[in-house]
């Protein structure tokens, strides 16, 4: 027999604990703290578990493989982050911001696959069936042979999926509105959660259908629920983006089978979500060249290289402490390299607003944009506009060096493709200096904060006003 306890579970980092308490001792926050059942199972001591348990086969690891059956798309950009299209068997976790475009891109995925002969189940539990429909409906998906359901009970879902033949594709939207009769407690805790994140990946397991499970995202941008559920999954993937922007950037964050941080470029339409193939003129289509303080920054994302476009504004602060505003870049890491300038180049930034953007809602992450930004910065301090066909790319040490950086001939390509003559980096191997581009190889950055101060013009006096 079993028997319901209680136990009370933090919904926000999935810590259990036996009593309530206000704030949770794991993570920190305050209320939310949630009491739940569970079953727990009467006799299921060593002595029953050890009688029903039988030996696993044990094999070498040397031994023949086989490549991952994939179910392609058709939709390129998707097909790139989840490393050829999706696997047969696998279950994937899609998160992102409300309105980003989640249910709009499956939805077109699912019909791309259903167009293909492929056997499609779309379970929605958030909207009805006739708001699934209207929406296919405007995008132009209305005749596509997708099943659709409103469920939201897990038990009713694995049965419908169970009665029939094994569909190629399950899309579950989304994860938070499930509820199972194994647990009591409300939909969307921890715990209700994490045990229908199991089913339905053990579903996909054993069918060989591939599961996509669509997850909510709290205000910090990371997947509500346990963290648990991501490592349940095969694969985690991030749509990001800014509604104020048409681009869509889906990121992957964990992929067992294919390359990891791989992203896929879309804008937003009227008719749904349209691939980019070519991101970089795209960023770089409204650039503003004659402006100080831009700076094009040539960087990878996954196995692509992309040319992005950095901005920064350095301005006389009224304040006692000046403002630091950072939209798409790690604000820690424009604190090292405003104080790398102040301490090692001599540049007096620091009693200054800084203001630095990432144009077109990117977010990016690699340490070699720390050139690019330093020369942004120089460039709006001096006034002084940097070429319009010059990209740059490196990564700065505390020492006031620019180290070089990885995959510099994918760079140099992107580049020499967009029609760039120039590059400004650390040091390159030899064969990347035959690229056909003018490149300027820096081993400090007070070369190139020199080079850049050196255009100038200082700015006009302040007028009196009266």
């Amino acid at each position: 027999m079993a028997k319901s306890r209680s136990s009370f579970v933090c919904q926000a980092c999935g810590a259990v604990t036996t009593r309530w308490q206000g704030r949770c001792d794991a993570c920190g926050d305050w209320n939310t703290i949630v009491e739940e059942m569970t079953d727990s199972g009467v006799g299921a001591g060593p002595k029953s578990a050890k009688a029903n348990g039988r030996p696993a086969n044990l094999v070498p690891l040397s031994g023949e493989t086989e490549s991952a059956a994939r179910v392609v798309t058709g939709i390129a950009e998707l097909d790139r982050v989840t490393g050829g299209g999706f696997v047969k068997g696998s279950a994937l976790l899609v998160g992102g911001d409300p309105g980003i475009g989640k249910s709009t891109l499956l939805l077109q995925s699912a019909a791309a696959l259903a167009n293909l002969g492929k056997r499609v189940v779309y379970v929605s539990g958030e909207e009805a069936v006739a708001q699934v429909r209207l929406r296919a409906q405007r995008l132009g998906l209305g005749e596509a042979a997708v099943l659709l359901a409103a469920e939201t009970n897990v038990e009713i879902i694995l049965a419908t999926l169970e009665n029939g033949p094994a569909p190629d594709l399950v899309i579950i939207d989304s994860i938070q509105t499930l509820w199972t009769d194994r647990v009591d407690s409300a939909p969307g805790t921890v715990t209700q959660v994490r045990t229908s994140a199991q089913a339905l990946t053990r579903f996909a397991k054993k069918s060989g259908a591939a599961v996509v499970l669509v997850g909510h995202v709290t205000k910090d941008g990371q997947i509500a629920g346990p963290r648990v559920v991501e490592h349940m999954v095969d694969a985690v993937l991030y749509f990001e983006g800014d509604t104020s922007h048409t681009f869509r950037i889906l990121r992957g964050v964990k992929n067992r089978y294919g390359a990891t941080d791989e992203i896929g470029v879309f804008a937003m339409t009227e008719l749904g979500l349209e691939q980019v193939g070519n991101p970089s003129a795209l960023f770089l289509d409204q650039r503003d060249e004659g402006a100080a303080g831009s700076a094009v920054f040539a960087g990878i994302e996954g196995t692509r290289p992309i040319l992005i476009e950095i901005q920064a504004l350095v301005s006389p602060s009224p304040l006692g402490t000046p403002r630091r505003a950072v939209v798409g870049w790690d604000s820690s890491r424009l604190s090292m390299v405003v104080a790398v300038l102040e301490t090692r180049c001599g540049v007096r930034i620091g009693a200054n607003d800084i203001y630095l953007n990432v144009a077109g809602g990117l977010k990016i992450n690699e340490p070699a944009a720390d050139l690019a930004v330093a020369a942004a910065l120089i460039s709006s301090l001096t006034n002084s506009p940097l070429p319009s066909d010059s990209v740059y790319f490196g990564e700065i040490s505390l020492a006031g060096g620019v180290r070089p950086v990885v995959h510099g001939a994918l760079r140099l390509r992107e580049a020499q493709k967009l029609g760039f003559k120039s590059v400004s980096t650390g040091r390159l191997g030899s064969a990347d200096r035959n690229s056909g581009l003018d490149v300027s190889e820096y081993s400090t950055l007070s070369e190139l904060v020199a080079r850049i101060a050196a255009a100038g013009t200082p700015p006009e006096p302040e007028r009196e006003s009266w």
